[in-house]
């Protein structure tokens, strides 16, 4: 059953220059229990796509669309109180650098037990150790002693985890998680994924997992949503997208990913080009011009969503019945 729905999402920057078409008519879903992953090189829309259905955009950011429905309530018609009541108790969100998403004039314990107080109406001492707990719950040693620290006295690692115990705290039906291992060493990463699957393993919140890496989620999404250009180019679960990709792109994100199966001289295999201007973009297939089975149709025709399997669809004008047939050349 779907928790969130999205139907032909639109996101448009006014700046000095002119609009940025960040996010382009694009509809999904997200299924309760289900961890999602959305992948894409920088600028695609991932982060733009989740922070506008929690309406977190600045003024200047225009959001529109058909419906925006999470577990039955349409959002779109949220205002205010309504909207910041959502927040944090139904939806909450680990943003990407916890350095800057941490407020640097509080401590740990004034910014986790805020949320607390705010949504579920604990009283100081309640919401405190409460605190205390989900510090606990995401393996912060000496929780004590961090409760009365401030951002700045912590680890990389150590305010990932404090971003990840607020995100938490008022038990969310659905988390979304912004790049959350960026600037962190190999090793935290490993920890703090490993964290949040066993959160979602003991919670059952929907997780989406918004991240440029493939290899990330190569073992925890149970279906990927592939972006580029505002658009999505590609979904399928993660057996699809991994082993029977269709999309030119995803198979150039593949071809990026180191594998352990090649030679050690082996080269990765790099996109070329560079990502379409959102300020102009392409009225055909935004990735045609980087795509080496570019076809005269795709620089002046969008391709549809079209169904490739059960729950897979790809947006690629190959697929058509008379399109040339076209081999992956490292399948």
């Amino acid at each position: 059953m779907a928790l969130l729905e999205v139907e032909n999402l639109t996101t448009t920057f006014r700046i000095g220059v002119g609009r940025v078409q960040a996010v382009r008519g694009i509809s999904f879903h997200v299924d309760e229990g289900e961890f999602l992953g959305i992948v894409g090189e920088s600028g695609s829309g991932k982060s733009v796509t989740m922070l506008s259905v929690m309406n977190l955009l600045p003024d200047y950011a225009t959001i529109k669309a058909d419906a925006i429905r999470f577990n039955g309530v349409e959002m779109t018609k949220l205002r205010g109180k309504e909207l910041r009541a959502m927040h944090g108790k139904e939806i909450s969100m680990i943003f990407q650098d916890p350095m800057t998403s941490l407020n640097p004039l509080f401590t740990v314990e004034q910014q986790l037990i805020e949320p607390l107080k705010i949504h579920l109406g604990m009283k100081k001492a309640e919401a405190r150790a409460k605190a205390l707990e989900l510090l606990r719950q995401v393996e912060i040693p000496a929780p004590e002693e961090r409760l009365k620290q401030y951002p700045h006295e912590l680890s990389g690692g150590m305010r990932q985890r404090v971003m990840i115990a607020m995100a938490v705290a008022c038990n969310p039906k659905m988390i979304i998680a912004d790049e959350p291992t960026t600037a962190l060493d190999v090793t935290i990463q490993a920890q703090i994924l490993e964290l949040l699957e066993g959160l979602k393993r003991n919670s059952g919140a929907s997780v989406v997992m918004i991240t440029h890496d493939l290899g990330v989620i190569a073992s925890m999404c149970s279906r990927i949503i592939v972006m580029y250009g505002g658009t999505i180019c590609e979904e399928g679960s993660a057996r699809d997208i991994f082993y029977a990709p269709r999309h030119p792109y995803t198979w150039g994100l593949l071809n990026s990913v180191p594998k352990i199966s090649t030679g050690e001289h082996k080269k990765l295999v790099p996109i070329p080009g560079t990502p379409p201007d959102m300020l102009k973009p392409p009225a055909g297939c935004p990735f045609a011009p980087r795509c080496r089975y570019c076809m005269r149709v795709c620089t002046t025709v969008a391709p549809p969503l079209l169904q490739c399997g059960e729950g897979h669809r790809a947006a690629c004008h190959l697929m058509h019945p008379n399109a040339p047939k076209i081999q992956r050349e490292d399948a």
